[in-house]
């Protein structure tokens, strides 16, 4: 019986109106497509072709702000020196969090977080985004 490993989640949280977030969803989707549809057409061929190809992922995008807990887990994620590119003006994860609560507008998108890896990309930074997607683990 063959089972299939859960793909890993990565999410974006977005905002619409943003060119840097713009260009981010592009790239995920983009990313996101062509994995799937090179796992499918590679699964029939030699493994040497798969070692090439990006991991196959499930993108979420959302508008949402994170909950509480999901921006603890960023915070941990990006590390004390990550902090200020998440919650605009905060040095401190406590910080970061009071600010969080007085005003969601304080959390800066774009946001990809690798959740199943840890991992938590702040702005545009497309090779920065790339290089999160190739770690991925193959199936």
């Amino acid at each position: 019986m063959f089972f299939r490993k859960t793909l890993d989640i990565v999410t974006l949280f977005h905002k619409a109106g943003s060119p840097a977030s713009q260009r981010v969803a592009t790239l995920l989707k983009q990313a996101s497509a062509a994995a799937s549809s090179t796992a499918t057409e590679d699964q029939a061929s030699d493994s040497a072709a798969q070692t090439t190809q990006r991991p196959e992922f499930d993108l979420n995008i959302t508008e949402e702000a994170p909950t509480t807990d999901q921006l603890q887990t960023i915070l941990e994620y990006v590390g004390p020196k990550g902090i200020p590119s998440i919650i605009q003006g905060a040095e401190t994860e406590v910080d970061a969090l009071r600010k969080f609560k007085q005003s969601h507008d304080t959390f800066q998108r774009p946001v990809v977080v690798d959740w199943s890896n840890g991992k938590a990309i702040a702005g545009d930074n497309e090779s920065a985004i790339l290089t999160l997607l190739n770690a991925l683990p193959k199936k």
